[in-house]
């Protein structure tokens, strides 16, 4: 009964995103066509993630190590474990961002228009297409624009997920450009919504994350990028086993 419960949940949520993703499209239309107007387009993504969630009974808390000035760029690396990150990204940052992604999601029917306009597409298989990517990731970054980037790469084929080894890319790029890392650590999304949530189905809840405090990069070489990532990789990894052993004793 409790599934049955969940995959009626999760039809519900999709309903409530494609419903408000037609109802916005126009607006979206209008903002992804020139750059100028990117800000408002994430902006409006922002409201429609909290609204389409909200909708369902699912809700995002952020706790700050410190407070994040807004007016300079970031690399955003979060863990990724549930498509509820994609919207927690969108009203946690709160300066123009894009995100970079795999390449399919340009096809995709929601995330088409945004891969096609302010996001990043990048199919990792090709050298030629990651060169790319990561130049208009440099350029984004140059303009003062924050690049989020889910360093796993995608989200974990296990359930529960295991946090999956880091990409190498965004540590490089934060590096060659004197730009801050903010490590993200996704505690809980994936008891409410693990993956698209088509095998568990979802549930209503609080999605918790850790907004950790800024890395600087300024005093670092490209050959620090392995050691800047491993670094990244150890600030989520110890928030999110700490989490789970206060969760096991609750």
């Amino acid at each position: 009964m409790k599934m049955i419960l969940k995959k009626v949940h999760i039809y519900l949520y999709v309903v409530s995103v494609a419903l408000g993703y037609f109802i916005l499209w126009p607006f979206f239309y209008f903002f992804s066509r020139k750059p100028q107007r990117y800000h408002t387009l994430n902006k409006l993504r922002g409201v429609w993630g909290r609204v389409s969630s909200a909708f369902v009974g699912i809700f995002y808390k952020f706790e700050y190590e410190q407070s994040i000035d807004w007016s300079k760029p970031y690399i955003i690396c979060p863990n990724h474990t549930s498509n509820l990150d994609i919207s927690a990204m969108c009203i946690m940052v709160k300066n123009d961002c894009c995100f970079m992604g795999k390449q399919e999601l340009e096809d995709g029917l929601v995330t088409g228009l945004f891969f096609r306009t302010v996001d990043i597409p990048v199919n990792r298989e090709s050298k030629m297409s990651s060169f790319r990517a990561f130049k208009k990731a440099s350029e984004k970054l140059q303009e003062g624009i924050s690049l989020i980037i889910f360093p796993e790469g995608g989200i974990s084929d296990n359930y529960p997920p295991q946090l999956g080894q880091f990409k190498n890319g965004p540590f490089r790029l934060a590096i060659e450009l004197n730009v801050p890392i903010i490590p993200v650590s996704s505690v809980n999304t994936w008891k409410i919504l693990w993956d698209t949530g088509t095998k568990y189905g979802s549930r209503p809840g609080i999605a918790k994350f850790k907004v950790h405090k800024p890395i600087d990069t300024s005093n670092l070489t490209v050959d620090d990028a392995d050691t800047l990532r491993d670094e990244v990789y150890e600030i989520i990894s110890a928030n999110l086993n700490a989490k789970a052993i206060v969760s096991a004793q609750a």
